[in-house]
């Protein structure tokens, strides 16, 4: 399978990115360390193959630092998040940040696998965290991914 093409999102993109993160995610928004976000009025980086969108990285920039807000690449496993990944690096390296990060749950094994194998290191847990996000968010179900109790926020990142 060929690599995608990865592009910034433009703003001629943001009506069906919004359809997207709603179809993903369940809402408009995501929650994480406290924080409300809409990812489909963030910046971003679309994967497209044959003219098919494929993957979405939605990312914010404060200080030294591009926090990746979500990453979705469909199918899994296909190099797609390692391309938006990548991307993400130049993006990161063109804005003068010196790391990238991101959070992710207790229950989110295979993601903590695919970061890791990626030069991203765990930094910080949030022990009880997933309890104020569902303040925020709801729709955040109990248990996630494997069975799994869905409770803590962990913290990976790594140089850029």
């Amino acid at each position: 399978m060929a690599a995608p093409r990865v592009r910034p999102i433009g703003n001629g993109d943001r009506p069906a990115l919004a359809r997207l993160v709603r179809e993903l995610w369940g809402t408009d928004i995501v929650v994480g360390h406290g924080v409300v976000f809409t990812p489909a009025d963030l910046p971003g980086l679309l994967a497209e193959r044959d003219g098919e969108t494929v993957g979405l990285l939605t990312y914010e920039i404060d200080g030294d630092a591009l926090e990746v807000v979500t990453i979705d690449a469909f199918p899994p496993a296909a190099g797609t998040g390692s391309a938006l990944l990548h991307a993400a690096v130049g993006v990161a390296r063109s804005a003068g940040c010196r790391r990238m990060w991101l959070m992710t749950t207790n229950d989110n094994l295979d993601a903590l696998r695919f970061y890791q194998r990626r030069g991203f290191r765990l930094v910080a847990l949030r022990p009880g965290a997933l309890a104020a996000s569902r303040a925020l968010k709801p729709e955040i179900p109990e248990t996630g991914a494997y069975g799994i109790p869905l409770r803590d926020e962990l913290d990976l990142e790594r140089e850029v």
